[in-house]
């Protein structure tokens, strides 16, 4: 073959290699996006995204409808857990007690606050018994249940749980673990404050 037969064939082997290239390429990335897709719908995912729209949006307080107790005593309703001032408290019966709190529409819960004992006033707050463990039993819309075991330090004042559960309906904390009791006190739990995102 003549010299310039083989240098236009060797141009039309480059030519063509340079389209399985391009081709090599653009199927490769189209598996990428298939996967990232997959990923970001599956549960795992979608609670990346969750997680992520909570950090960066803004909490919001959110008041339930109705607040009911498994009992109180005289004068410490279980009201006072949600009436916004952390200085009165409900008086639960004793350890296994429970309290309830049903919201009007489904919302992304995204943490919680709980002020326990009496008050966030460190004598009052030593004045009476505390729980240190509770069951956080959340429920959906949908009648699926969390449950959450949460530990609690104790100390008086405000301390903050990430709870991050979407579709909340319901919330029943379970007291646990009592502490502080003695003849005349009662197992107080002050303020409970629930943040949806905004």
């Amino acid at each position: 073959m003549p010299w310039w037969r083989t240098v236009w064939s060797f141009r039309r082997r480059a030519r063509a290699g340079s389209g399985k290239g391009t081709r090599f390429v653009v199927i490769l990335l189209a598996v990428l996006a298939l996967c990232a897709g997959g990923f970001f719908l599956m549960p795992a995912g979608r609670a990346l995204i969750e997680d992520t729209r909570d950090k960066l949006g803004k909490a919001t307080a959110i008041t339930p409808a109705r607040t009911e107790g498994s009992g109180e005593l005289a004068g410490h309703p279980v009201t006072n857990t949600t009436d916004g001032i952390n200085n009165k408290y409900w008086a639960a019966p004793g350890a296994g007690a429970t309290v309830t709190y049903t919201f009007r529409k489904p919302f992304r819960m995204v943490d919680v606050i709980i002020t326990n004992g009496a008050s966030k006033s460190p004598e009052a707050y030593a004045r009476q018994g505390r729980a240190l463990q509770m069951d956080m039993e959340v429920t959906a819309a949908d009648g699926t249940r969390q449950v959450k075991e949460l530990t609690l330090s104790d100390k008086a004042g405000p301390q903050t749980i990430q709870t991050g559960i979407s579709d909340v309906k319901t919330v029943r904390l379970t007291l646990r673990s009592p502490v502080g009791l003695a003849p005349g006190t009662h197992l107080a739990l002050a303020e409970v404050e629930f943040f949806q995102r905004s």
